[in-house]
């Protein structure tokens, strides 16, 4: 007899961000704290020890007036996949205490604080800089701990912490998708504070195996690349940019191999 609860393709969520339409305003980067309770510093010029799970990098072709050029670059977490979207990303695969974990069901790479004890292996083997460690307890100015978002934990001093995907969102959908009846979320159903809260609609969120999703089309542009592809960590954060220098600089190019490809 044919089975006819057959399951689901699993998700793989992920972002796709249009550097041309991004203006650096920072809009993520605040929807992104207020959201996820991330405290922050009465001086934050010291970006040694500063929290910031989404941080906009300022980009330049390196080239004098008339023909400089500027882009900006926001930066998550990339919930790498390793090879093959097996989920061997670097932080994974090097944290002794299980405190970091890969979701098949999702393609999320997850942060357990209750587990974490600091060796900040994760810290070192993550290529991309997304994780911070706290090296002291939160410190909320008064009257604000009454604002904290309370779907989010707040994190103790001695741990690591990174961007979730707003993963708090997706197990309050999936909540009520389960009391409706239902296994599949909608489009606008999960969707992560950055990408709600940029005012030019330069970061695009869905499920990157979905064709009905605007991700699963925006990342097949030939404009799309991912940072640090050559590395093997399939990460799940595309850009897209008009500019050829923009490409070859997120994605790292050698100085070798830009003479090469300009040949």
């Amino acid at each position: 007899m044919k089975n006819t609860n057959k399951r689901p393709k699993a998700n793989k969520y992920g972002m796709v961000i249009d550097l041309d339409l991004c203006t650096g305003c920072g809009s993520c980067m605040v929807a992104c704290m207020a959201e996820n309770n991330i405290p922050f510093k009465e001086d934050e010029s010291d970006k040694l020890d500063s929290i910031t799970w989404m941080r906009v990098y300022r980009l330049t072709n390196g080239k004098s007036f008339p023909n400089a050029d500027v882009c900006y670059l926001p930066r998550p977490c990339m919930h790498c996949g390793g090879p093959d979207d097996h989920g061997h990303s670097p932080c994974v695969s090097v944290c002794p205490s299980t405190a970091t974990d890969y979701s098949k069901e999702t393609g999320i790479v997850s942060q357990i604080y209750s587990r974490c004890f600091g060796c900040r292996y994760c810290m070192a083997a993550c290529p991309y800089h997304v994780r911070y460690f706290n090296w002291w307890d939160p410190v909320w100015p008064k009257g604000m701990e009454k604002y904290l978002n309370p779907h989010v934990s707040v994190r103790m001093r001695g741990v690591v912490e990174k961007c979730s995907f707003c993963f708090h969102r997706y197990q309050l959908a999936k909540n009520k998708a389960f009391m409706e009846g239902r296994r599949e979320l909608k489009e606008d159903e999960y969707q992560t504070a950055c990408a709600q809260a940029c005012p030019a609609g330069a970061i695009t969120f869905g499920d990157l195996n979905n064709p009905t999703h605007a991700v699963y089309k925006l990342k097949q542009s030939p404009n799309a690349f991912r940072l640090l592809e050559k590395l093997g960590t399939n990460p799940k954060v595309y850009y897209l940019s008009s500019k050829e220098w923009v490409r070859r600089a997120g994605d790292n190019y050698l100085v070798r191999e830009q003479k090469q490809k300009k040949a």
